[in-house]
């Protein structure tokens, strides 16, 4: 079976941190592209940022640039999301996803999702 499954969500405060990862189970994401995206409560699904197989980082949202760092562990087969400064705008189900190609904002070039955390920023 091949898996995503995202981890970290949680509540904190605005201007705390968090960080979410996500693992894969069944592939590598060695090769893979993988982004981050975010739904919030009636809104479109986002993407939020990217990382690609070399390691390259990618926001895809203006809002995150400068707050949000991609990264990817290999060895652990993870990719993580460390979010600083959050604001109350951040709260969404945030999904990981893996493309064979391309690091995007698009949906559908991506291969594989995860079912989401939940972070929610509120005072």
């Amino acid at each position: 079976q091949l898996q995503l499954v995202e981890s970290g969500g949680g509540l904190v405060q605005p201007g705390g941190s968090l960080r979410l990862s996500c693992a894969a189970s069944g592939f590598t994401l060695d090769y893979y592209n993988i982004g981050w995206f975010r739904q919030a409560p009636g809104k479109e699904r986002e993407g939020v940022s990217c990382i690609s197989s070399r390691g390259s980082s990618t926001a895809l949202v203006d809002s995150v640039k400068g707050r949000f760092t991609i990264s990817r562990d290999n060895a652990k087969n993870t990719v993580y999301l460390q979010m600083h400064s959050l604001k109350p705008e951040d709260t969404a189900v945030y999904y990981c996803a893996a493309s064979y190609y391309y690091c995007s904002g698009l949906m559908a070039e991506y291969t594989y999702w995860g079912q989401g955390t939940q972070v929610t920023v509120s005072s």
